[in-house]
């Protein structure tokens, strides 16, 4: 009786490992292929959450590292903001010390406040703390609640945790790697701005949007005077350090809708959605007067910078398209730099 019970046991256990390694192979299969953050992390927080039937899952991951600051820029989603919970290192160790292994939780819980999600509606009895390793380096750490306090009760055998956030990491790994990639190739090494490449990309997007909806959209060509007299009577170094200044300055200026681009050289393109031509050329007069006010210093020195802009808009029926677009921007800053050479000669 008791080897038939025992067989049965064992078929019930085998059935269940079966169960979960399709489970892990269904996880794996839909977040393999992904290769952005912001699709990555929804899909893994949303199939984790239906697959494995967890009320609550969410990401801790430190502010410092590479994976945060990417997360920045492009993991703006709300399923993102509401489970992404970005930690200091210092912090998260004091709560958790120097995980190897899943740490569960039942008892207490408030003190794990500084891990918890920005807005959560679950009321939390027990939770998973399982370590995000990111090619040999600890980054955070992928957490599962449940309002059952047995659920995740200390003592509890953590292999299949541990087995779950393999896969994780070894995904992250790859998509952390795509996304340097993406990154480095639509965004200028030295301004770190979109380039040329990116800015068409979003620019067509952009007068797209602005045509379907009838709304504003503004382009301005911004170009630096007597950029090479900077770079000819203080060295390179400095012309480096000038277009980093200026590139700084229209981000502080600029509304998070704006998108301040690097063209070519000491060109910059920005892109001004919701925006007439009127208002665009207050704010490039904002910015003229904030560079004014705050030279760059270099080597002892305050060295001013000036600019000539040239705006175009949508609301010129007569352009039909981004090169439209660019070229009437272009002319018009032509026109701006020819006049403001005649105005400086009389």
């Amino acid at each position: 009786m008791n080897g038939y019970r025992d067989k049965i046991t064992l078929i019930e256990r085998f059935r269940e490992n079966e169960d979960l390694a399709c489970k892990f192979h269904e996880v794996e299969s839909r977040i393999l292929t992904v290769l952005n953050f912001r699709d990555f992390f929804e899909r893994l927080l949303i199939e984790i959450s239906s697959i494995f039937e967890v009320p609550l899952v969410w990401f801790s991951l430190f502010e410092e590292t590479d994976v945060s600051q990417l997360i920045r820029q492009s993991a703006t989603t709300p399923i993102l903001r509401e489970r992404m919970n970005l930690i200091d290192r210092e912090s998260f160790l004091q709560l958790v010390g120097q995980p190897d292994r899943p740490l569960l939780v039942n008892d207490r819980l408030g003190r794990y406040g500084r891990l918890f999600p920005p807005n959560r509606s679950l009321s939390i009895g027990s939770m998973a703390v399982v370590p995000v390793v990111l090619d040999g380096e600890l980054v955070g750490s992928l957490n599962l609640a449940d309002a059952a306090s047995g659920r995740y009760r200390p003592g509890l055998n953590t292999v299949l945790l541990e087995r779950l956030v393999l896969k994780v990491s070894l995904c992250l790994s790859n998509v952390t790697a795509h996304e340097k990639l993406s990154e480095m190739a639509h965004h200028d090494p030295l301004t770190n701005l979109l380039n040329r490449r990116a800015m068409e990309s979003i620019l067509q997007r952009e007068f797209d949007r602005a045509r379907r909806y009838g709304r504003p959209l503004s382009v301005v060509f911004v170009d630096l005077d007597d950029f090479k007299l900077v770079n000819d009577t203080y060295g390179h170094d400095c012309g480096d350090l000038l277009l980093k200044h200026f590139a700084e300055s229209m981000l502080r200026m600029n509304r998070a809708s704006d998108v301040v681009t690097r063209y070519a050289g000491d060109e910059f393109v920005l892109i001004l959605p919701e925006t007439e031509k009127a208002r665009a050329a207050q704010l490039l007069q904002r910015v003229r007067l904030e560079l004014a006010r705050h030279p760059l210093k270099y080597d002892g020195q305050s060295i001013s910078v000036t600019s000539s802009f040239g705006i175009a808009s949508t609301e010129d029926e007569s352009i039909a398209d981004i090169a439209m677009l660019l070229k009437a921007a272009d002319q018009m800053l032509y026109c701006s730099k020819s006049t403001r050479k005649k105005d400086a000669g009389k």
